[in-house]
């Protein structure tokens, strides 16, 4: 396929190292590309903490003895009750820590400038847990914050669901769980290039197979990893593909940015598409001529300002409105 990428992702797309298969990405042995991308992260400079904001670690104990961790970012300023923002990390379910020391600089970031607490969801990682476990820890996440909000300095009203790519599944999945379960609805649901469905039954999934940052076989790897022989089967509940609900009633306004070359993105509109029809408020941006996390991977491009501009003013009206 000929892909018509804009110049600044383009650039920034043919800098990033490659593997052998030819992808930033190599699910196929898991913990080998784990440990590749481990070393090469320790090469790079570690960004210095933010003095403005503070970074604090709740252990949320779970029902077997073990505990969540929930990585807590709290910006300086007045002592009031701030919104809060339950987010889940990219990285295709199978790797990515809550515990990134790269990733604190931008928990902080968004922190301070939504002046909003961030909780950064430590889920567990397929395929040693596989789905819904990370839709649970997730969950556990929301409850516990919601239930100690006062002792967290968090508006119980104002917490929103959020992730990206890998971290869209558990996040919406929290949403659907919250719903069913009858718990404190949250303010909103964010899902940045959400990685939805396993089933790669769309024109996207068929198309996006050379673009060497998120393509079909790498998603067809996470996902296996994530539920097993269940890849592909009917009976695959929504808690561990999302994409997989017929009932999108009841969930809370929702955000979802999608991009024009991502195996994900008719994955996304199609989900967007059936919230509206549930009757979900619902905000979708289709970046033309970018790709999978175009943001992250180019990040001081024309394209990733104008995202981040659309999707901080969506969080800023939604949980301070």
């Amino acid at each position: 396929m000929n892909y018509d990428i804009d110049p600044e992702l383009a650039a920034a797309l043919a800098a990033i190292p490659k593997g052998p298969n030819g992808s930033l990405l190599d699910f196929s042995d898991i913990p080998a590309f784990r440990a590749r991308m481990d070393a090469a992260s320790r090469q790079l400079p570690v960004p210095e903490p933010d003095p403005r904001v503070r970074i604090e670690t709740l252990a949320v104990a779970r029902g077997d003895g073990t505990t969540l961790d929930v990585v807590m970012f709290h910006p300086d300023g007045p002592d009031h009750a701030r919104p809060a923002l339950v987010y889940f990390h990219a990285g295709g379910q199978v790797m990515g820590s809550a515990h990134d020391r790269a990733g604190f600089a931008y928990g902080a970031a968004i922190a301070r400038e939504l002046d909003i607490v961030l909780a950064a969801v430590d889920y567990r990682l397929a395929p040693e847990t596989p789905a819904p476990g990370a839709a649970e820890d997730g969950y556990l996440a929301y409850t516990h914050l919601a239930e100690t909000a006062a002792s967290n300095g968090i508006d119980p009203d104002r917490i929103g669901l959020a992730g990206a790519s890998g971290g869209g599944a558990p996040a919406a999945a929290t949403a659907l769980m919250v719903r069913d379960r009858g718990d404190r609805r949250p303010r909103l649901l964010s899902l940045n290039y959400p990685m939805l469905d396993d089933r790669h039954r769309t024109r996207s999934s068929q198309e996006i197979v050379d673009l060497g940052i998120c393509d079909r076989r790498e998603t067809r790897y996470a996902w296996a990893a994530v539920l097993g022989d269940r890849v592909g089967a009917d009976d695959v509940h929504p808690y561990c593909a999302p994409g997989r609900a017929t009932d999108l009633a009841g969930l809370p306004d929702t955000f979802i940015a999608a991009a024009q070359y991502d195996v994900f993105r008719d994955e996304n509109v199609d989900f967007a598409q059936r919230l509206v029809a549930a009757g979900v408020p619902v905000d979708l941006h289709l970046y033309a001529h970018a790709y999978h996390a175009w943001d992250v991977f180019a990040p001081s491009s024309a394209l990733a300002a104008s995202f981040e501009r659309t999707w901080h003013q969506y969080l800023r009206q939604r949980l301070h409105g």
